[in-house]
């Protein structure tokens, strides 16, 4: 309404409304348009000050006539106007007339009465489109004869196009348009003729007045003849056209029927006449065929040519409507057809029937009852709508719609077509047409069942609102709706918040809207709508929502669900797989297989399901189970590769095989046979009778103690840590193998320089005898450098000599050699090395009293081959000496015993390292 006072307040009031009595119920405001007869009538906008309503306001100035006519003709021009007022005031039943607003109010200066509001007359718009004919176009077909001085078959020039007149209203018609404007004023003249026995004989284009909705409503009711006679087709006798009556007394001659002027009677079918002209007039750019100037001779010469005039314009009219044209023209009134047949024609029907079918019954809607209203809002209107225009869905349906939704029992059904325009509409057309409509609905009282329809279509609304708009004036009705107790709001804002899930922010999303929807779930999980609607909205809601809040509201609630509805369980497998494809929820295998897994694979067994169904749950397990395998595999192969953490050390220690006593076990197809003595007990043992010198024979015996010790790898100086010999070797060779730790046999190969080898020479290796390792295939025969042979002086003074290379090395001043150091088993023998060893050494024990060389050369032999890598340490401070040779006697039976126990300890120790593996060794 403030756009309306706006506009009219922008003109002052002419001076003759100013005592009208009107004034007090309407403000008037600018002139639009003038109508009528002789273009009497001045129309202005106005609102009625009572509600606001829009309206136009039709002036008659009576100073006009005063100046125009004398009083007898002035009081005659008055009472034709009253007549045609009370006429039109009379027929509120016919919907097609102009709706009066208001009846006419006189005063010493005006006449005036109140109407709906309109645009224009059809001649306003007509003489708009015969002033803006293109240049290039077709041009319109003029009347014949323009005048009386024409000769026969002369046809002039086209004049120039007058100048547009000062009322002119620009507008284009639709075809749809045209169609529904002439079926308007069928309808019209169809019930006056019939129902209520009159004809209008004033029919032309001043009697019609397009309103600002875009109807065609008929007008101009000054010369209504009642029809006397109960057949309509019966004349009635009237006078004909004369110029001895002023014209604004009589109708327009150039849409008189010929039957008037030329016999002074008429009846229905004569005004089908003027409706002919009046269709000709519309598709010849606004020119009528019949253009007599006031002229009744020249009105009959144009008549007896107009039958070629109109097939001239024929190919403008549309085929389907060029029959009709042709026999609504006929001078004889017979063959024209009534407002019943016409209609009928194809013109009127196809595709544009069901829009025009719908626009008509709008127009008519105000007077029917609200169940008839209701089913017209909801299936007719909602089926025409996408074939009427947009042009005039604004102007004619738009405010047909706006004004029911004043209506409480209609408005769930107005609402219907209402959202439809909405979601068609522009930015512009919304915020112009729709947006305060939908603000008054907000604070309105609806029903029940509208609150629900607004929900269903809020979507729609934050589509085409601003987001200001839509945080303070849309949302609130969803919050509010979501903590409703009725049932119906809750289903519709439900689907209300599935629906606007993209208009929200995340934060609203799952701290405002989520809780409460889960609230309406817990309180009606037995109702299988809610749970479809609850179930639907999760779905919508997934891709927006993190990890975190799935599972905190979406997987409790999954779980918390009865699955046993097959459609319920195919819309809990959807969910379920879309969270397996979204990477962002990272779902564990706990959650997988302690929560989801539990829940579903009961339901494998379930009769209800379809096949796609049952194969859609199926695939979902299987993608589970790949899952976990997946992510426990991972996890499995990354614990393994990687050291235990500091809070798993102590555990595992104490978990460990090296404390925990295993029992005894033996290994399948390990045979163990007599463990063989080793070359050093074998030469200590035969050496024994011949040993050096008794004195200084406890630090000889400790000495010796402590060399088998070493050879064998025993420690028995510490017996709380009796692994840490095992440890060490560990440590110092990473890559040692398990047989290198046990108790297998060397191969030995026994070296060049001793003679007494079998199969030997001196200074060659062919022929020496080999033993098989425990890391060599049985096929292999492996070599070996070893020299058991004593050695000679220059090995005393260089590092190593010609024996193995991990030999412990000696220098010159200390006293000894070395032997082999291979690995920390003990070394055995072969018998024919044994026996070389034995013959070598009774030779030089022969010798050995005698202190000769040789008895020396040979003790210090048998010491390298014992004590291998045995040297003496001297202590700080003594002077280095070359000490003099002095045969020294020893207790070579005690030496050997403490060599066995050291042996013997050393083995033991080394056969407990291996707690699982128990070997039964002899003393």
């Amino acid at each position: 309404m403030s756009g309306i006072v706006s506009r009219l307040t922008g003109s002052e009031s002419p001076p003759p409304m100013e005592s009208n009595p009107i004034m007090n119920h309407y403000e008037i405001g600018r002139e639009v348009t003038t109508v009528g007869m002789c273009m009497l009538w001045h129309v202005h906008d106005a609102y009625r000050k009572s509600d606001g309503k829009e309206a136009s306001v039709f002036v008659f100035d009576k100073k006009l006539a005063e100046r125009l006519y004398k009083p007898k003709r002035r009081e005659q021009l008055l009472e034709r106007i009253r007549i045609g007022i009370d006429n039109l005031k009379r027929k509120p039943s016919i919907t097609k007339t102009l709706a009066v607003m208001h009846g006419a109010e006189e005063s010493n200066g005006s006449l005036i009465f109140a109407t709906e509001p309109i645009l224009a007359s059809l001649a306003n718009i007509l003489a708009w489109h015969e002033s803006n004919i293109p240049s290039g176009g077709p041009q319109p077909i003029r009347p014949f004869p323009m005048n009386f001085g024409t000769p026969t078959g002369y046809q002039p020039p086209p004049p120039p196009p007058p100048p547009p007149p000062l009322c002119s209203t620009e507008y284009h018609f639709l075809d749809i348009e045209l169609r529904f404007g002439f079926l308007q004023i069928v309808e019209a003249l169809n019930h006056l003729h019939y129902n209520l026995k009159q004809v209008h004989r004033n029919i032309n284009p001043h009697a019609i007045i397009v309103t600002k909705r875009g109807a065609w409503k008929l007008f101009g009711f000054d010369f209504a003849e009642d029809i006397i006679s109960l057949d309509p087709i019966e004349m009635l006798a009237i006078a004909p056209w004369s110029i001895k009556i002023p014209r604004t007394l009589q109708p327009s001659l150039d849409f008189l029927a010929p039957e008037v002027q030329i016999s002074g009677q008429c009846n229905i079918l004569s005004d089908m006449f003027s409706l002919g002209l009046v269709i000709c007039a519309v598709f010849n750019n606004g020119v009528p065929l019949i253009q007599a100037n006031n002229n009744p001779m020249l009105y009959l010469k144009q008549i007896e040519h107009l039958e070629y005039q109109v097939n001239a314009l024929l190919p403008r009219i549309p085929a389907q409507l060029q029959e009709a044209v042709q026999r609504l023209l006929s001078v004889d009134p017979h063959p024209r057809p009534s407002t019943q047949l016409l209609p009928l024609i194809k013109y009127f029907k196809g595709q544009c029937e069901p829009p025009i079918r719908a626009m008509q019954l709008l127009d008519n809607m105000t007077e029917k009852d609200p169940a008839v209203k209701t089913a017209f809002y909801r299936t007719q209107l909602m089926e025409a709508l996408p074939y009427i225009p947009k042009k005039l869905r604004w102007q004619l349906v738009w405010p047909s719609l706006q004004a029911e939704t004043r209506t409480t029992e209609i408005l769930a059904s107005v609402l219907h077509p209402i959202f439809w325009l909405t979601n068609d509409a522009t930015q512009d057309e919304f915020n112009r047409y729709v947006l305060p409509t939908l603000r008054a609905l907000l604070t309105s009282s609806k029903s029940i069942h509208a609150t629900a329809i607004y929900l269903e279509n809020l979507h729609i609304i934050l589509r085409k609102c601003q987001t200001k708009d839509s945080e303070n004036e849309v949302l609130p009705i969803l919050y509010m709706s979501l903590d409703s107790k009725i049932q119906q709001i809750q289903l519709a804002s439900l689907t209300a918040a599935q629906n606007v899930t993209e208009f929200i922010d995340e934060r609203t999303l799952c701290v405002t809207i989520l809780p409460k929807v889960r609230i309406i779930f817990e309180n009606n999980q037995t109702d299988h709508k809610v749970v479809f609607l609850v179930l639907a909205y999760f779905e919508r809601l997934l891709p927006r929502l993190e990890r975190t809040h799935l599972l905190e509201h979406i997987i409790p609630t999954l779980l918390t669900l009865k699955l046993g509805d097959p459609e319920i369980i195919h819309r809990v497998v959807k969910l379920y797989r879309i969270m397996l494809a979204e990477k962002k929820f990272a779902l564990t295998a706990n959650v997988m297989a302690l929560k989801m897994i539990p829940t579903l694979a009961p339901q494998m067994v379930n009769t209800a399901l379809t096949v796609d169904q049952f194969a859609n749950l199926i695939e979902l397990l299987h993608e589970i189970v790949d899952a976990i395998d997946k992510s426990q595999r991972f996890k499995l192969r990354t614990e393994a590769a990687n050291p235990a953490t500091d809070r798993y050390r102590s555990l595992r220690h104490q978990m460990s095989t090296d404390n925990v006593t295993a029992p005894p076990f033996n290994i399948p197809n390990l045979r163990v046979e007599q463990r063989k003595t080793s070359s050093a007990e074998d030469m200590a043992r035969k050496n024994s009778a011949s040993g050096p010198s008794t004195s200084n024979q406890t630090g000889s015996i400790s000495g010796l103690k402590r060399l088998g010790q070493w050879i064998f790898g025993s420690n028995t100086s510490n017996s709380n840590n009796e692994n840490s010999n095992f440890l060490r070797v560990a440590n110092a060779f990473p890559n040692r193998r398990l047989s290198d730790n046990t108790l297998m046999t060397p191969k030995i190969r026994i070296a060049p320089s001793c003679a007494s080898s079998p199969g030997g020479t001196p200074g060659g290796t062919a022929g020496l005898p080999t033993r098989r390792h425990s890391s060599i295939g049985p096929q292999e025969r492996r070599g070996s450098t070893v020299n058991l042979s004593p050695p000679t002086a220059h090995q005393y003074r260089g590092r190593g000599g010609s024996g193995s290379s991990l030999s412990v090395p000696s220098t010159s001043h200390c006293a000894g050699g070395s032997v082999p150091n291979t690995s920390s088993s003990v070394p055995f023998l072969l018998a024919s090395s044994m026996n070389s060893i034995k013959s070598r050494r009774q030779s030089g024990a022969a010798a050995g009293p005698q202190g000769s060389p040789q008895s020396s050369r040979g003790s210090q032999g048998i010491l390298q081959q014992i004590s291998s890598g045995m040297v003496r340490h001297l202590h700080l401070g003594t002077p280095i000496t070359t000490p003099p040779r002095v045969v020294r006697t020893m207790n070579w039976a005690q030496t050997v015993q403490n060599a066995k126990i050291a042996s013997l300890n050393a083995i033991q120790a080394t056969v407990k390292k291996c707690n699982t593996l128990t070997v039964p060794l002899p003393r």
